[in-house]
C-alpha cells in the first residue's frame, strides 16, 4: 500500500511541476554566455540574407565531425541535420534530446551569442559536440542563421525578440 501511494504522490507533483520542471539538459542551457562568447554577434545583415541561410544549410546538412561521447567515438556523418532534422514520422527531431529549432518559444529566449557559444563549445552531458574546431566561425554564424529560420516557418528574420534572455557570466 506505501508503494501505491509513493507513486501517486510522484504522480500528482509530475502533473503540478510538469511546466515548470526542467530536465538536466535543460538546466545546462539555462546557464550565462561565458565572457569569452558574450561579445560575439551575426554578422550585420546576416540573419537576413538568402545567400548566407543556403550556405548554412548545406553546413547543417554536411559537415562530418568525429567526437568522443562518454569514452566511445561518435560520427556526425550528415551535420547537424544528424540530430537536429526532422523526422517525419514522429514529427521531432531525429535524435532524442535535440534541439527543436522549430520551436519559437526556446529558439527566441536566447540571444545570437548563446547560440554561437553552444555550437562552438558544445554542450556538456549530452552527444551535441563542440564545433569550433571543425567550423570556422564565419561557418557557425551561417548555420546558425539558417537554423533561425526553422523558428519563422522556413523564412529570415530578424533575431530581435523581446523573449531573449541575455545572460553573461558574473
Amino acid at each position: 500500500m506505501i508503494m501505491k501511494w509513493g507513486y501517486v504522490v510522484v504522480l500528482i507533483i509530475t502533473v503540478l511541476l510538469g511546466p515548470g520542471f526542467t530536465y538536466a539538459d535543460e538546466e545546462e542551457s539555462m546557464k550565462p554566455v561565458p565572457k569569452a562568447y558574450a561579445g560575439k554577434h551575426m554578422p550585420k545583415g546576416w540573419w537576413m540574407d538568402a545567400k548566407v541561410i543556403a550556405e548554412g544549410k548545406k553546413i547543417f546538412e554536411t559537415t562530418h565531425l568525429e567526437f568522443d561521447y562518454k569514452g566511445k567515438k561518435e560520427q556526425v556523418k550528415d551535420g547537424c541535420s544528424t540530430c537536429h532534422a526532422i523526422d517525419p514520422a514522429k514529427d521531432r527531431p531525429k535524435q532524442r534530446g535535440a534541439r527543436d529549432f522549430r520551436s519559437a518559444e526556446k529558439m527566441h529566449q536566447f540571444s545570437d551569442s548563446y547560440w554561437f557559444w553552444r555550437i562552438s563549445e558544445g554542450v556538456p552531458k549530452t552527444k551535441m559536440p563542440a564545433w569550433k574546431d571543425k567550423l570556422s566561425e564565419e561557418e557557425r554564424w551561417k548555420v546558425i542563421a539558417y537554423e533561425h529560420t526553422w523558428s519563422h516557418g522556413n523564412q529570415p528574420a530578424e533575431h530581435a525578440h523581446k523573449e531573449i534572455k541575455v545572460l553573461v557570466e558574473p
